[in-house]
């Protein structure tokens, strides 16, 4: 084999390798552009509402309604049950204090019936709705796990 034939197949190998790169670069470079574009749709999108378990009761402060004090001394009591008060709040100014009020008049109600209140402020429509839910809390296992005392062997080792 000649110094020649040597260098040719080498030229052409290096020259189907720089191809091969750049289109894998302008691939990658695409790719990336339509994540990238995915991610501000997202962004523009309204953020999800927060989980709750599935309601047993739904109760929603329209005009007209009962008081919620009075609803809830219906609704069949579980110690389980959870109250969440969700008001939503619309683009003008102002309305994120009315309905940071309306919650927290909805949860001193539901307190003065004897239930605890989670409250939900997020982007909506209105009205506010309270939801009697039999909802884990969040930190449910945290708390199960602090009351825990710890098994012999287990815990702090001093040394």
């Amino acid at each position: 084999m000649s110094a020649r034939t040597a260098a040719s197949w080498q030229t052409s190998l290096a020259d189907l390798s720089l191809i091969l790169f750049m289109i894998s670069a302008a691939a990658i470079s695409r790719q990336q552009g339509d994540l990238r574009q995915e991610k501000q749709a997202q962004a523009r999108e309204v953020p999800p509402s927060s989980p709750e378990g599935t309601p047993l009761a739904i109760y929603i402060a329209a005009s007209g309604a009962p008081p919620l004090a009075r609803w809830l001394s219906e609704q069949a009591g579980d110690p389980r049950q959870r109250v969440t008060v969700t008001s939503p709040y619309g683009p003008d100014p102002g309305d994120m204090a009315r309905s940071l009020a309306e919650a927290g008049r909805l949860a001193a109600d539901a307190e003065a019936a004897g239930h605890k209140a989670r409250i939900v402020v997020e982007p909506g429509l209105p009205p506010a709705r309270v939801a009697l839910a039999f909802d884990e809390p969040d930190d449910a296992m945290a708390r199960s796990l602090r009351t825990l005392s710890p098994k012999p062997g287990e815990g702090s080792h001093s040394r």
